[in-house]
């Protein structure tokens, strides 16, 4: 039942995205737009009191529900993510709107977008243990709950590895190649020849 129940909330998360995006867009109905993407979080609800309902009624723990931690964190921790690029996205297709703005590719800026993205992924980390920790806390028996632990590890060491990548981009920032570099404007070059040519004379005179 709570894998077809997480195959459901899935399904229903993009159903409802898509919905959103059509009435606010499409239809020109933003406030049913809105309600419609407002209720994302319902379906992780859902979800949660399926799996203590599970839980309480005698289920041996397994990577059922370990999954189902797993997802509510994640989308805890990206949902919001997911749904402003996409509804970016739409409102340029179909809202008129400037197209938007991508992540930074090199530097610094990009460093720091990988830390906020990281930091996404150490909430859905936080939010999968803690959800697995009251899960281990009520069923109380060490021994059914091995599973519980593992998908609680397997959630910080993704957090972990994100972590890493998110580093590296900080210790050795990204340089973009030539060809990324804005053009200068050819005025400005001409500007600052003549200032320099100017400098020049003032200090042989």
């Amino acid at each position: 039942m709570i894998v077809g129940l997480i195959v459901a909330c899935e399904v229903g998360f993009w159903v409802l995205l898509a919905a959103g995006l059509t009435f606010r867009y499409l239809l020109r109905m933003p406030r049913t737009g809105l309600a419609l993407l407002l209720c994302e979080p319902l379906l992780e609800v859902v979800l949660l009191v399926a799996t203590a309902v599970d839980l309480k009624n005698g289920a041996d723990p397994s990577w059922k529900h370990g999954l189902a931690a797993v997802y509510i964190g994640y989308t805890v921790g990206h949902g919001h993510r997911t749904v402003k690029w996409l509804d970016g996205h739409a409102a340029h297709r179909f809202g008129g709107a400037p197209p938007p703005v991508g992540p930074p590719r090199y530097g610094m800026a990009r460093a720091r977008h990988e830390g906020r993205v990281w930091l996404g992924s150490v909430t859905a980390a936080a939010v999968a243990g803690g959800l697995l920790l009251v899960a281990m806390w009520y069923v109380d028996d060490p021994d059914r709950t091995g599973s519980l632990q593992s998908w609680m590890h397997l959630a910080w060491r993704a957090a972990g590895i994100h972590g890493l990548v998110a580093l590296t981009y900080a210790i050795w920032p990204k340089k973009a190649p030539a060809s990324a570099l804005p053009a200068r404007d050819p005025q400005d070059v001409a500007d600052r020849a003549v200032g320099r040519a100017r400098q020049d004379e003032q200090q042989v005179r």
